[in-house]
């Protein structure tokens, strides 16, 4: 059974109704019908946090997804699970190819910011203060294009540049 039917939330459920609705009224392919209802299950099980299950509706999704700014929105996904996971390397790896498909990704690099500035953090208390350094620039640089892209978010990542001086 579809996960859409077993989900108790109204949210999902509005969500999913409003999605078949769309699924029938928009020409698409049988292949893109199915990558987004993979894609919209593995949303669900992922606000459940079911992990495992979302990963598994992901990974079907982009082996039937073929357009680059469908996919960008599953791999962030797919990077949001592993962040969630404390699996930051695969995380950065997932939002640097959703990136890859998709530049115009604020949240992509938030993130990306956000993993590098907790590492250059665990550095710093580790007595390594050149790593740290590395691991803030890196975060730095990710929150610069973060907030060129929306220049009214991520207010705290602007203060913090300003105040390291990093904002160029």
């Amino acid at each position: 059974m579809p996960r859409s039917r077993i989900n108790g939330n109204f949210i999902d459920k509005i969500f999913s109704i409003v999605a078949n609705i769309l699924l029938r009224i928009i020409p698409t392919t049988s292949e893109e019908k199915e990558a987004f209802t993979y894609y919209r299950d593995g949303m669900s099980a992922q606000s459940e946090g079911n992990y495992a299950e979302a990963l598994k509706n992901y990974y079907e999704a982009m082996r039937l997804e073929i357009d680059p700014y469908d996919r960008s929105y599953i791999l962030y996904n797919i990077g949001l699970i592993h962040t969630n996971n404390g699996e930051h390397t695969k995380a950065l790896k997932y939002y640097a190819l959703a990136l890859d498909r998709n530049p115009f990704l604020p949240q992509a690099l938030n993130n990306m910011a956000v993993i590098c500035y907790y590492r250059g953090e665990e550095a710093f208390l580790c007595g390594q203060p050149g790593i740290a350094d590395v691991w803030f620039d890196h975060a730095a640089e990710f929150w610069k294009r973060a907030i060129a892209l929306s220049p009214g978010n991520y207010i705290r990542a602007q203060n913090w540049l300003r105040m390291t001086r990093r904002f160029e």
